[in-house]
């Protein structure tokens, strides 16, 4: 079995329609969480999760069915409508997605859970950390003993494209989709091969032009789209 590894959408379809154009045949997609955020298409983004594609631009190999997702620390602050600690464009993001989501999609994120198990308890799918949803688990903490029961972890949050193969099993941060943070624009995927239990990292390029046009247009700050051309 293959799975599409995905994370940290941030409301970037233009991202999103890349990566789901470029991604070799699956037989399912997953995401570590942070669907909204940043960006200024949260609605398309949660859609696209929730396998509810109509609406969503025509060419596209959008999911057709709801897609395994976690709940990250901006899908919490939307959903709560609390973005606490947050910098100013992430603030200005949680705000914009709480204005243009609707009331099934903010339940939506509001159901999401913390941790999710899937492909028969093979994969897990956390945000931050199995025993903190909100730790930024950067590679240097990556090891086997961050595995429990199941073959895969899959993590989010930090935005760094990173995977690890164990004895124990595999430990993976595909990246982030709309917002990478680890100096290459591209957005960042992984294909999971649960047979060979193998990854492949995968980047691809997209329109960032279209990106910041769109957040200005939509009155967000100006850094959120230009930070984007930078990879961080």
């Amino acid at each position: 079995m293959k799975l599409g590894v995905i994370s940290d959408i941030h409301g970037n379809r233009v991202a999103l329609a890349a990566v789901l154009s470029d991604m070799p045949s699956v037989d399912r997609l997953v995401c570590a969480g942070d669907v909204v955020g940043y960006n200024p298409w949260h609605a398309d983004c949660v859609d696209a999760m929730r396998g509810e594609s109509g609406g969503l631009p025509e060419g596209v190999p959008w999911p057709d069915e709801e897609v395994p997702t976690v709940m990250g620390n901006h899908d919490r602050a939307v959903a709560e409508d609390s973005p606490f600690a947050f910098n100013d464009m992430a603030r200005a993001g949680v705000e914009h997605a709480r204005e243009q989501l609707g009331d099934e999609q903010l339940d939506w994120l509001a159901e999401l859970p913390d941790e999710r198990l899937t492909c028969d308890g093979r994969v897990k799918l956390v945000h931050g950390h199995p025993e903190d949803p909100d730790h930024y688990t950067y590679p240097e903490e990556f090891g086997p003993e961050l595995l429990d029961e199941e073959d895969v972890l899959v993590m989010g949050h930090t935005h760094r494209q990173y995977h690890e193969v164990y004895d124990e099993g595999i430990v993976l941060n595909p990246g982030s989709v709309g917002q990478p943070r680890d100096g290459d624009y591209r957005a960042a995927y992984a294909v999971l091969d649960l047979d060979e239990m193998s990854v492949e990292d995968r980047r691809v390029d997209y329109d960032t032009d279209e990106v910041i046009h769109a957040v200005e247009d939509a009155g967000l700050p100006r850094q959120i789209g230009f930070r984007l051309t930078q990879g961080r």
